[in-house]
């Protein structure tokens, strides 16, 4: 296998959901960051998720604990989390799913299996490359890439 090879990383459970959590922690201090107790929190929500999580399902689960946690209180954890590439969002399906490379900028595609709602981070830098060459040729100057590609997955099939 090549250095450019394919990384896929599942996205249908986290097995190290508190590794996670403590690379964001990591990555807010080296970055200046102020990593809330509600955004900790939302980002522990997701990463443990074990698949993609719309917003509403993180509300009711910090209801549970919370009782009075309001729809804008988690929309902007998400944005922070979101803004700093903690988490990515799945445009097609509006839903959060943790990031597997929290300390580094990156533009990935997204496999999303139509029937279980799991999703695979695809974490090939040619992609990205490819997409902003054709934009370049075209004289397009993309500010922002999502590719999110449905179908079926192996355990679905």
């Amino acid at each position: 296998m090549t250095d450019h090879a394919a990384h896929r990383h599942a996205h249908d459970h986290h097995d190290d959901a508190r590794g996670f959590v403590a690379a964001v922690e990591h990555a807010s201090t080296e970055r200046g960051l102020r990593l809330t107790p509600l955004r900790r929190e939302v980002l522990e929500l997701v990463a443990g998720a074990g698949k993609p999580v719309k917003a509403y399902d993180l509300l009711d689960r910090l209801r549970e604990k919370h009782g009075n946690a309001a729809p804008p209180t988690v929309y902007r954890a998400l944005d922070f989390l979101l803004e700093n590439g903690f988490i990515h969002k799945l445009e097609s399906i509006n839903a959060y799913v943790s990031c597997h490379h929290p300390a580094e900028a990156h533009q990935v595609p997204f496999l999303i299996c139509d029937k279980c709602q799991c999703a695979q981070e695809v974490c090939d830098e040619r992609v990205a490359e490819l997409i902003e060459a054709q934009a370049k040729a075209f004289g397009f100057r993309a500010q922002a890439q999502t590719l999110e590609v449905h179908g079926i997955c192996k355990n679905c099939r």
